[in-house]
């Protein structure tokens, strides 16, 4: 399950338990509608809940990183475990973004708010 969020271009997502593919389109539907009014996007992705991600996911993801590789300004990934450092460090090779990841949500929000 996820819950999604946006203020201007800011676009927020969180993950509770197993990430998927239905959760995901959700996710990408209300990026593009952003990106179609906002144009550059920032993304905060809280994954501290999350427990599992089905494989459609990780394909998908890879696929829209791809499709929206300029869509993106700065990324910030508040994450609980080491493997999801290794996930953020992945989807940089797709996309022309900022992604940084954060052990501090109140850090991960500063670094969104800052004027690049």
């Amino acid at each position: 399950m996820i819950v999604t969020d946006f203020t201007g271009n800011l676009v927020t997502v969180t993950a509770f338990g197993e990430f998927t593919i239905a959760d995901y389109r959700e996710f990408e539907e209300l990026v593009n509608f952003r990106i179609k009014f906002e144009g550059v996007i920032n993304l905060f992705i809280d994954l501290r809940a999350m427990t599992d991600f089905t494989l459609d996911v990780a394909i998908e993801e890879m696929r829209f990183a791809r499709e929206h590789s300029h869509d993106f300004g700065r990324i910030a990934v508040l994450a609980g475990s080491p493997w999801m450092n290794w996930a953020a460090w992945l989807t940089q090779v797709f996309v022309d973004a900022d992604v940084t990841v954060f052990d501090d949500e109140a850090t991960a929000r500063a670094w969104l708010a800052e004027t690049v």
